[in-house]
């Protein structure tokens, strides 16, 4: 599955090519591709012919592209239509944001989903779900197609709701809003806006293991099983650490190597081990011949020359070093 730095890599390749510009046609070539759209909003292409795309934003592997307000927002907006009660429970998830966005389309690629950008009238790909045409301002007429052959990825045009730090949802965007179905999603390590005190306090208190808190996408999100191998042995730290035993050293250690890598991988342009992940343009990244952990094992560990072992995970693997990355229980006084 894309973790942040593929996800990124998509955004920013997506970011110059839509922002500004306005979607002409809407193309639904398989509705398993609307599986997170919620019926009841409306039909996803009449939703979305007609308005203006704002800018990409991402927040972990969630992408969105916050539209500008429609014609009924804006009446809503000004008070020409009732909206919720203010103080009711639901209310913080569930209001509008308060932007120039109401709605926006929320993307997910799952385990295989590409968007890539193409001529207008380009043939469509063999696993097309979706094909937007889209006329910039500046760049004249393009097509968006989403493709993806496992079918897990899904688009919906989704609400928008306040961040509650006031901070702006996502990377790439200004708006303090994010899609509601991503509300849940905590704040990835290279968001200017990521609380680390808050992820430490939040680690030393859950009752689980390292990795699997890496994994937990309302603590920390955007990592994945790959760059949570790597970032596990960048600190040497054992993916069945309980959380509850590491030192607030070896905490700071783990988020600092965690962004280190991301980043890195980030420059390289994403991992990819076949064609399933690539850019906007097609083209896929090289951060797999940076692997130190991922995928090694058999072969000597890049620091001690160990055997590097693969172990089952969470209906997965978890590679890593046994002579560097130990299990560390904590002294008894």
């Amino acid at each position: 599955m894309p973790e942040l730095p593929e996800v990124e890599v998509v955004r920013a390749g997506l970011a110059p090519a839509i922002t500004g510009a306005t979607l002409t046609g809407v193309e639904v070539l398989d509705e398993r591709a609307l599986t997170r759209h919620e019926r009841a909003r409306g039909d996803f292409a009449a939703l979305l012919t007609g308005r203006r795309m704002l800018g990409a934003a991402r927040r972990g592997k969630f992408l969105w592209v916050p539209l500008e307000a429609s014609d009924r927002a804006r009446e809503k907006a000004a008070g020409a239509l009732p909206g919720p009660v203010p103080g009711a429970a639901s209310d913080v998830l569930s209001r509008p944001a308060e932007s120039a966005s109401s709605d926006a389309i929320l993307l997910h690629l799952g385990m295989s989903g590409q968007v890539l950008l193409r001529e207008p009238g380009a043939p469509l790909e063999p696993h097309a779900r979706v094909r937007l045409t889209v006329e910039h301002p500046e760049h004249g007429e393009l097509a968006v197609h989403f493709v993806d052959q496992r079918t897990f990825g899904s688009l919906a045009v989704d609400a928008l709701v306040t961040t509650p730090d006031g901070a702006a949802g996502g990377f790439g965007v200004d708006l303090a809003s994010v899609p509601s179905q991503v509300a849940h999603i905590a704040r990835d390590p290279l968001d200017p806006a990521f609380d680390d005190d808050r992820f430490f306090a939040s680690l030393r208190a859950r009752r689980t293991t390292v990795k699997r808190a890496l994994l937990d996408q309302t603590l920390i999100s955007g990592v994945g099983n790959i760059y949570a191998d790597e970032a596990l042995w960048a600190a040497r730290v054992h993916f069945d650490q309980p959380t509850s035993s590491l030192s607030a050293r070896k905490a700071r250690e783990l988020l600092a190597e965690a962004r280190a890598v991301l980043q890195k991988a980030l420059v390289e342009g994403g991992t990819s081990f076949d064609a399933q992940y690539v850019n906007v343009n097609g083209q896929g990244g090289y951060f797999a011949h940076s692997l130190n952990a991922y995928g090694r094992q058999g072969l000597p560990c890049p620091r001690c020359g160990t055997a590097m072992v693969r172990a089952t995970f969470m209906n997965r693997s978890s590679h890593y070093c046994p002579r560097c990355q130990r299990v560390r229980r904590p002294r008894r006084s």
